[in-house]
C-alpha cells in the first residue's frame, strides 16, 4: 500500500508505561504517575456528580457545533462565539492547523525542545520544519523571527513551554508579533495558562483583534483535570475559524466532554484550590532540589524539568523501580533531564526522599 513516504521515517506516539504493567514488572503495590502533567487533585465535584448520575443518550451524535459550551466559554472569556474552534484535546486543534496551513513547499518554525506534536503533524503534512534551540528553556524569539521566510506559514509558540515550563514574557511576545509578517499564522499554545502567576500572565485574548494572524490554544486537560475526556479549544479572529472548521470532523467532541467542560468552567473554587496547592508544593519541592544542588528550569506550570547528574533514562529507571513514573528528557529533546509533574503533598515528600537517596548513591558511587 502506498502511504505518504514521510511516514516510513516516523513512529507513532509512544505512551508512557501504564501503572498496572509497572506494578507487575517490579512487584509493587503502589505506583505514582507523574509523567503526563495531569492534575493530581482530580476534577470538579460538579463534573463527578454529572458523570455519576447522568444517563447520556449514547445512541445520539453530539452537538457538532458545541453550542452550549461555546456560549458558556465565550461569556467566560468575553469573546464572540464565532472566535472558537473545539477539538478532541488541543492535540486535535494542532492537527487541524497542520491540515489547513501546512503542505509540501511550506515551512513552519518552532522552538526545540517544545511540544512534539507540532513537528509531528507538520512532517505528516509534508512541510519543512525549522527548529530554533531554546535559551535556558526560553524561546529565542529574535532568532525565530530571523528564520521566517516567504515560505513560512506557521510559527508555534508554546507558553509556558512544554517541556521546559518557561513563560514568554509579554513584552517579548508583543515585540515578536509586531515584527512577524501578517500572513504567517502564529499559534500561541497556552495549555498551562491557568497555572501562570497573575502578575506574569499575558492577556493574549485581548490581542486577537490586534493581531489577526494569531490563534490561542487552551485546554480542559490540565488545571481543570479533564484529561480523560479530551476537550480543548482555540480562540482566533473570526476570519481564521472557517478554514479550521473545514478540516474538522463533524462530531469531534463528545456530549459528555462538552457538558463536563461547562460544569468545570463554573467551579472556580476547585480551579483556584488546585492552582494554589500546586504552587505551594512546587516551591517546597524546588527547595529540596536546591538542597542537593540539582538544577531545574523556571516553570510557570504544574511540572518541572530537572537536570540530572546521570542520564535522564537512568534516573527514570531508578524512580520507576521505586514506584514513580516520570518522563526522561532524552525522549523530549532534553538529554540528562527528567520532567516530572507536581503531585500531591504526600507523593512529593516521598519523591523528595528518593532523590536524596539517589544523589547520595551517585556521590558515593553506589549501585542504583
Amino acid at each position: 500500500m502506498r502511504s505518504k513516504p514521510i511516514l516510513r521515517n516516523m513512529t507513532p506516539y509512544k505512551p508512557g508505561k501504564q501503572t498496572e504493567d509497572v506494578k507487575k514488572e517490579y512487584g509493587l503495590s503502589r505506583i505514582v504517575k507523574l509523567a503526563s502533567n495531569e492534575n493530581p487533585f482530580g476534577f470538579s465535584e460538579k463534573v463527578a456528580d454529572y458523570i455519576s448520575n447522568h444517563k447520556a443518550p449514547l445512541n445520539i451524535y453530539p452537538d457538532g457545533y458545541t453550542t452550549k459550551l461555546r456560549t458558556a466559554l465565550a461569556e467566560k472569556l468575553n469573546i464572540s462565539e464565532d472566535q472558537l474552534i473545539f477539538g478532541n484535546g488541543t492535540d486535535e486543534v494542532v492537527q487541524l492547523i497542520g491540515r489547513a496551513y501546512l503542505y509540501p513547499g511550506a515551512n513552519t518554525v518552532m522552538a526545540t525542545p517544545t511540544f512534539p506534536q507540532y513537528k509531528h503533524n507538520a512532517l505528516v503534512e509534508g512541510a519543512e520544519v525549522k527548529e530554533i534551540p531554546t535559551v535556558r528553556g526560553y524561546h529565542d524569539l529574535p532568532k525565530m523571527l530571523e528564520t521566517i521566510d516567504e515560505n513560512t506559514n506557521v510559527v508555534w509558540l508554546c507558553s509556558p513551554n512544554n517541556p521546559t515550563g518557561a513563560l514568554i514574557p509579554p513584552d517579548e511576545f508583543y515585540a515578536f508579533m509586531e515584527n512577524c509578517p501578517s500572513d504567517v499564522l502564529v499559534v500561541l499554545d497556552e495549555a498551562y495558562f491557568e497555572y501562570v502567576e497573575e502578575e506574569q500572565r499575558l492577556n493574549s485574548l485581548e490581542t486577537i483583534h490586534r493581531y489577526e494572524n494569531l490563534i490561542v490554544l487552551r485546554t480542559f486537560s490540565k488545571a481543570y483535570g479533564l484529561a480523560g475526556l479530551r476537550i480543548g479549544y482555540g480562540v482566533a479572529n473570526q476570519s481564521l475559524i472557517p478554514s479550521l472548521d473545514v478540516v474538522r470532523g463533524p462530531f469531534n467532541t463528545s456530549s459528555i466532554a462538552q457538558n463536563a467542560a461547562i460544569l468545570a468552567l463554573e467551579d472556580d473554587e476547585f480551579l483556584e484550590t488546585s492552582i494554589s496547592r500546586n504552587r505551594t508544593i512546587k516551591k517546597s519541592f524546588e527547595k529540596s532540589l536546591d538542597s542537593i544542588g540539582w538544577h531545574y528550569f523556571d516553570s510557570q506550570t504544574n511540572f518541572l524539568l530537572i537536570s540530572t547528574p546521570i542520564s535522564g533514562d537512568d534516573t527514570f529507571q531508578y524512580l520507576l523501580k521505586n514506584g514513580f513514573i516520570v518522563r526522561p528528557g532524552e525522549g523530549l529533546g532534553a538529554p540528562n533531564t527528567i520532567r516530572l509533574t507536581i503531585g500531591d503533598e504526600t507523593d512529593m515528600e516521598e519523591l523528595q526522599e528518593l532523590l536524596y537517596t539517589l544523589d547520595r548513591k551517585i556521590s558515593e558511587g553506589l549501585e542504583l
